[in-house]
């Protein structure tokens, strides 16, 4: 039995203006050629197929393209969860219609769990249960309670979440046809101890920060969603994050796409392997002086492949004519400038009257955003405890006020 895991695919997305269309076209088409090479069994996509609840009709076009193109392989099964940013309306108006093409999409938690259970079986007739869970929203597991504290909401959510997953493993657990029946997971949430990109949307700001791994049961595989980047949740062989196909932020440009492909003999061993996904657009982020910065851009420039490039410029003094000598250097090639920045600069001595003003347009968590970004001594993993601690401070006093 083999299982393709794979994740965050944003279609629809556009990045600073720029649409990804021919970008989700290529990965498309790419993973379906996977699916054939690697004689894939089941597809489990872990949640965000859409960038927004109202997708445009394009990413819907590459949505249903997909699910035709994959009749013709070896799936026998494609299973599809929601994310925090997929609507539950959107996804389940074509359920009914895809559950006779072997699509199950799980787009809401159910009443009844078994809703979630899959059964699947390969060409061996080798068996496999899904616990198939979407986005656990916190009205999903939790009862509001007035005048809870923060760190109550927390743990509220917290156990809810865990005894959901420990309910859905008891029932599929229960309907094993033998011991070795490997039981898989799928999660859309942030995971303790991971590393978080820039276009990562918070989920539960200031209630819940990360789900620990230890609350997860026995399950055989977790396939996880949420977070851009692929990894393994502390270190587990079998709780994993496959990542997004395609970079969504800069930050995200240094690392290689994937796919997971789990696979179970027929002692129900587990054995994992990553798929490196094609880059069909490539991001890239060169820093420096001008003069440096100027060399960078003409070295890209020689490359035959497209690419869109954010500037950080580390001069001493601010440069107003820095975005004109730039954009004039690189005008008529294959490289695009997308975002120009001077993190180096002494901020307090830069901005103007006018850009003072906007501060009051900006909330104290962009504020925040904002002062971490002129760091550059941070880790990202540092960055991303900042940002986790400010979120329940102000959340904390938010309940106070």
């Amino acid at each position: 039995m083999k299982i393709l895991h794979t994740s965050d695919w944003h279609l629809g997305q556009h990045f600073m203006m720029k649409t990804r269309e021919a970008e989700h076209r290529a990965f498309l088409n790419w993973l379906i050629e996977e699916v054939s090479d690697q004689s894939i069994d089941v597809v489990v996509v872990a949640g965000d197929i859409f960038d927004s609840a109202s997708p445009p009709s394009y990413a819907r076009k590459l949505y249903s393209d997909f699910i035709v193109k994959l009749q013709n392989t070896s799936c026998a099964q494609l299973i599809i969860v929601s994310g925090n940013h997929d609507s539950v309306a959107v996804l389940n108006e074509s359920k009914n219609l895809l559950s006779a093409l072997n699509v199950s999409v799980l787009a809401g938690l159910s009443e009844d769990l078994t809703d979630h259970i899959i059964k699947v079986h390969d060409q061996h007739n080798k068996e496999v249960l899904i616990c198939a869970l979407p986005f656990l929203r916190a009205t999903d597991v939790m009862v509001s309670e007035s005048g809870s504290s923060a760190d109550q909401k927390q743990l509220n959510l917290q156990q809810g979440i865990a005894k959901t997953y420990q309910a859905i493993y008891e029932l599929a657990s229960s309907q094993r046809i033998d011991a070795h029946t490997p039981i898989i997971a799928t999660g859309h949430l942030t995971a303790v101890g991971c590393s978080v990109s820039d276009s990562v949307r918070e989920i539960y700001i200031g209630t819940l920060t990360a789900f620990p791994a230890s609350l997860f049961p026995s399950f055989d595989y977790v396939a996880l969603g949420h977070l851009h980047r692929a990894q393994k949740v502390q270190k587990s062989e079998h709780i994993r994050y496959s990542g997004s196909p395609i970079p969504l932020s800069f930050d995200e440009s240094k690392h290689d796409k994937k796919v997971i492909i789990a696979s179970f003999s027929d002692n129900s061993a587990l054995a994992t392997s990553e798929v490196t996904i094609p880059i069909f657009q490539k991001l890239q982020v060169i820093s420096g002086g001008l003069k440096s910065v100027m060399a960078q851009l003409s070295e890209l420039m020689e490359e035959e492949i497209s690419t869109w490039v954010e500037v950080k410029i580390k001069e001493a003094f601010y440069r107003s004519d820095v975005q004109i000598q730039l954009n004039e250097l690189v005008a008529g090639s294959r490289v695009e400038i997308l975002k120009i920045s001077s993190p180096k600069i002494e901020e307090n001595s830069q901005w103007q009257d006018k850009q003072v003003e906007t501060l009051e347009a900006l909330t104290p968590i962009e504020l925040f955003q904002h002062r971490l970004d002129c760091e550059d001594s941070l880790s990202e993993t540092q960055q991303t405890q900042l940002k986790t601690l400010f979120a329940q401070s102000y959340a904390e006093l938010k309940e106070k006020q």
